[in-house]
Formats: C-alpha cells, sequence, structure tokens
C-alpha cells in the first residue's frame, strides 16, 4: 500500500494490517519507525486506515468462512465465480492450493491460478500443471478423497499450505455396524467444564453455533441439509456441566438415524464433537 501524508513531516501505511509510519524529512527520510508517534496517534488520516485494517480483517475471515462452507457442503462452485474474486488478494489466499475436481471426478489436482476467461491452473498428482476449464468445481471434503494418505504425502512435498483446512482437516470415518434405531453418539459425551457459559464460550470459540441446548454444525451432504448437535446444557444454567450425545437432525428438526447420516455430516459431527470434549476440565492427581 502507496505511504500516505500524515501531518508535519510523516507518512503513514498499512503494514502488514497495522498503522505504520516513516518520516518525511530529514537525514531519516523513509525510515519506518518501530512506534507510531504519539503526535499521529489521533490524527484522521490514521483511524481511517484503522478502520480499513478492521475492515481487511473482516473481509478476509468472510472469505475463508465461505470457502470453508463450499468445502464441507462439498457444492458446485462456477468457475466464472473463482476467476471473478481470484483478484481480490484475501479471496485468493482463501482458495490457493485447495484441493479442487472438475469434469472428472477421479482427477484432484491443487489450485494455483484463476485466469480472467474461467481457466484454472491446477497441479495435478502426478506433479504436472495442467489447464482446466469445467462450468464450476467442487472443493471436497478430505472424507470423500480416496487415497487420502497418499494426497497428504503429495501436498507436503509441494510444500502446500493451505488458509482454509481442507487436506489435513481431521476426518472421522462412519463405522459400518450401526443400530438401525440409534440417533446418537456418545464417544465425546461426559467432558466436564466448570459451567454452561464455559462450554458454549468453547463452542462459538471453534466457530460453531449455539441454539438453545445444543452446539451445532449445519451440512449438507449427498444432497441433503443436515445439522450436527452436541447437547451443552440449558441456558442459563450456572451449575458444573459436562458435553452431551452428539446427533444430527434434518431441515424439519427430525431426528436422523445413524445409518442415515452421509460420510460428510458423519465426520464434521465427530469433528466438532472431539473439539468441544478437548476442552474439558482435566482432574489432577493420584484420584484423578
Amino acid at each position: 500500500m502507496a505511504w500516505l501524508a500524515a501531518g508535519e513531516g510523516y507518512e503513514i501505511a498499512l503494514v502488514e494490517g497495522r498503522v505504520a509510519a516513516r518520516s518525511a524529512t530529514g537525514r531519516s527520510a523513509g525510515r519506518q519507525l518501530k512506534t507510531l508517534p504519539k503526535a499521529l496517534r489521533d490524527h484522521p488520516e490514521v483511524d481511517r486506515l484503522r478502520r480499513l485494517a478492521e475492515w481487511l480483517d473482516r473481509h478476509e475471515a468472510a472469505c475463508i468462512a465461505q470457502v470453508d462452507s463450499w468445502m464441507v457442503s462439498s457444492l458446485p462452485v462456477p468457475t466464472a465465480l473463482l476467476a471473478r474474486v481470484w483478484p481480490d488478494e484475501a479471496w485468493r489466499s482463501a482458495l490457493h492450493d485447495l484441493a479442487v475436481v472438475g469434469d472428472d471426478p477421479d482427477e484432484v489436482g491443487f489450485l494455483r491460478d484463476a485466469t480472467a476467461s474461467g481457466e484454472l491452473k491446477v497441479v495435478n498428482l502426478d506433479g504436472e500443471t495442467v489447464r482446466l476449464s469445467p462450468r464450476t468445481v467442487t472443493l471436497p471434503h478430505p472424507v470423500l478423497l480416496p487415497d487420502l494418505d497418499d494426497v497428504r504425502d503429495f501436498a507436503a512435498e509441494l510444500g502446500i499450505v493451505q488458509r482454509v483446512e481442507q487436506i489435513h482437516r481431521a476426518t472421522w470415518s462412519k463405522p459400518e455396524a450401526l443400530a438401525a434405531t440409534a440417533t446418537e453418539v456418545r464417544d465425546y459425551a461426559g467432558g466436564s467444564f466448570p459451567n454452561r457459559f464455559a462450554l458454549a464460550a468453547r463452542a462459538t470459540g471453534l466457530g460453531y453455533r449455539v441454539s438453545g441446548g445444543y452446539a451445532t454444525c449445519p451440512v449438507r451432504d449427498t444432497g441433503r441439509a443436515t445439522e450436527a448437535g452436541v447437547w451443552i446444557g440449558e441456558p442459563y444454567y450456572d451449575e458444573a456441566t459436562t458435553t452431551g450425545a452428539l446427533s444430527w437432525s434434518d431441515g424439519d428438526g427430525r431426528a436422523v438415524p445413524l445409518s442415515e447420516v452421509g460420510p460428510v455430516a458423519w465426520s464434521e459431527g465427530m469433528r466438532m464433537a472431539a473439539a468441544l470434549h478437548a476442552g474439558r476440565t482435566i482432574e489432577e492427581g493420584e484420584d484423578a
């Protein structure tokens, strides 16, 4: 970002998301200062840059959240849309190096570029850079990728770093033998918390929604809208509490039998339950 005049003898700019200043006169002209001079702290241009930095942070977070939603929901994304948003640094950062699938579901590649003409440049699993022009692409959830361990090894060889957790996202595979009438999983039930507020705060801090007595995670899997929910206790309950069972519901709020839960919904629900349980109070001492 260009340096802007601010006050007598100073220039300011956003540097790594923070307002920085440098001297514009004298022997130190052009040298960035370690701290913002007191004379500039209330300057209108400094305030404007601070507000711009806050907006850019919100925009970056919104881009990451949207791309994560596309991936978790396995929704087809128009290639033309990727090409349109690619020049935006925040969008490009969120999308760069994500695994994408075009017309051939068996051809996975890591996204490197999207041109204005709607052409995608990807590195395939043979290490070759290829050009794709599908009408839409999907950003597959890792639980849907065959040979996921091999994909992860190849990504490590390429030095791939993803802003949206995809390839190295923790996954859970659905067991084959499930009772036909079962609707709950209790693998991560019983995690102790000092009160319901602490558990709810952990849920929201991890990016999950808290509704009523549940922490929830919406997923669109196999064309079906599903919501995973972990019981965290009645609202305004001030006593010590524990994580409850994990269950899934459909768009009408009806419980979904475990046998009908899709692979992505299962993995994401278990991921949420495990993340909540990981914040539990750990007892110490001989009787722990």
